[in-house]
């Protein structure tokens, strides 16, 4: 329960993230039988999954690296869906990892993001 907690916490923070860089946030924890995407964001040119890695520090294995193979491949399968469902949409996907290091959790003041775009086609 608390990781579900904290994990939601670092989305928030990542979501802020984009909001500050322009993009419109269209939806959270977007679930499907094939996944879980944890934001689905805007700009002019794209629509951006979103995965969200938090980490209390980098010392173990940067939080990027946690975004396997499969996991990639889950990502892409539930994006596919996402995007049969909502035609409507004709901007380019693309898929983005946002790395947030907090190493007091959820009281961290000011936790260190990355945003690496385009980390996977």
């Amino acid at each position: 329960m608390a990781t579900d907690l904290l994990g939601r916490w670092g989305e928030s923070v990542a979501a802020e993230f984009l909001q500050k860089k322009r993009y419109t946030l269209v939806a959270a924890n977007y679930r499907c039988r094939l996944g879980e995407i944890d934001l689905i964001a805007e700009n002019r040119k794209y629509i951006v999954f979103v995965e969200v890695k938090l980490r209390k520090s980098a010392a173990f294995a940067q939080a990027r690296e946690f975004v396997d193979y499969r996991k990639q491949e889950r990502l892409k399968q539930t994006a596919l869906l996402y995007l049969s469902q909502h035609e409507e949409n004709t901007k380019q996907p693309r898929f983005d990892v946002i790395e947030v290091y907090a190493p007091e959790g959820m009281q961290t003041k000011h936790p260190e993001i990355f945003h690496l775009e385009d980390a996977f086609a």
